[in-house]
């Protein structure tokens, strides 16, 4: 690749370069995962987090250890591709005036539309308002490094904050990742000519499989900077990545994304819990940023409106949210991300990931 160590140094990434000087490890196939063991106890109702400030009726916290604060509520790319053009634009722009920072997006969005719409709103000074993320899908160093190329074109801009592989969904997809010339490789290229800031990844799937990759980034010198999953008042009682690797990222000071904290509506057809609850629950976890769809005037007041009054839950606020949603949460029928495909972008389209 051309990267030494020495350019790497104090980088999130910095082990890999390491591996790839001295042609060791990134072809290895990683060791099975243990079994998973008893979930532990979940995070409790958050005081604020330390770095926490509010500035009029946003709140923003700390992302990690980056020295980057970001506001609670985010964002979600996907959304974007719903209304016309000229409306998703307005959105954007609307959401930014009203203190909101943090931006999702994803290079597969609605076919690059996404990203496309959310690179005009941030045309006209916007762009230095805002924390840009978005995603790549592509596992391998060639098919990553051009949808990195795309992104930036669609999005307008010669950086990206933050980086993220997109739906590790799979259990050996961590391996694809970190295999000698997969889409690590590109990552590290990318931070090292400044296009990237920061790494990270996401994935809905099943806490084991973001374990899996926290393992093997550790076994190869790396360390994520953001870690992405479904935070909601359903997942603390089945296939828990708040219970299982919340946890480990609070200990590790690596930023908390929440997403899915409504299961695109499916957690609402439960008639138990309203969408305010909804965001207030997966704010007082250890969260950076709750990132949330907005696709509407009324989508955007509601996202702003939770953010406004919000509190850190009490315990027996969080007791009576987890007891209405338990007897419903157990087979995960409202997580409909975790156990069918319907979310699964990549399965239905896998040359999106590059070749196998």
């Amino acid at each position: 690749m051309g990267i030494d160590r020495r350019t790497f140094l104090g980088l999130s990434v910095a082990g890999l370069a390491t591996c790839l000087a001295a042609g060791e490890g990134l072809g290895a196939a990683a060791a099975p995962p243990a079994a998973a063991p008893a979930e532990p106890p979940a995070p409790q109702a958050q005081a604020p987090l330390p770095g926490a400030t509010r500035k009029g009726d946003m709140p923003y916290r700390p992302l990690g250890r980056t020295g980057e604060t970001v506001s609670l509520v985010g964002m979600g790319g996907y959304h974007l591709g719903r209304p016309s053009e000229k409306e998703a634009i307005a959105l954007v722009r609307r959401a930014v005036d009203a203190g909101l920072t943090f931006m999702d997006n994803c290079w597969d969005y609605n076919g690059g539309a996404s990203e496309i719409r959310m690179g005009k709103a941030l045309g006209d000074g916007y762009r230095d308002k805002v924390f840009l993320m978005t995603k790549i899908d592509g596992r391998d160093k060639r098919t990553a490094a051009r949808q990195i190329e795309e992104s930036l074109r669609r999005l307008r801009t010669d950086r990206i904050d933050l980086l993220q592989f997109h739906e590790i969904i799979r259990m050996d997809d961590p391996d694809r990742v970190f295999a000698r010339g997969g889409a690590m490789e590109a990552m590290a290229e990318a931070r090292q000519a400044g296009k990237v800031r920061f790494v990270g990844f996401t994935g809905h799937k099943d806490p084991a499989i973001h374990l899996r990759m926290l393992d093997l980034a550790g076994q190869q010198g790396v360390r994520f900077d953001a870690v992405q999953m479904p935070l909601n008042v359903m997942d603390a009682h089945f296939r828990s990545f708040e219970r299982q690797v919340v946890p480990r990222l609070v200990a590790e000071q690596t930023g908390v994304l929440g997403m899915k904290s409504m299961g695109d509506s499916f957690i609402l057809q439960s008639k138990v819990v309203s969408p305010v609850e909804c965001l207030h629950y997966a704010m007082s976890l250890p969260t950076s940023c709750v990132i949330t769809g907005i696709d509407s005037e009324a989508m955007l007041k509601q996202a702003l409106d939770a953010a406004r009054t919000y509190a850190p839950l009490t315990p027996g606020q969080r007791r009576d949210l987890l007891a209405r949603t338990k007897p419903l949460a157990a087979s995960g029928r409202f997580e409909l991300f975790k156990t069918s495909s319907r979310f699964d972008g990549t399965a239905r389209n896998p040359d999106w990931l590059g070749p196998a």
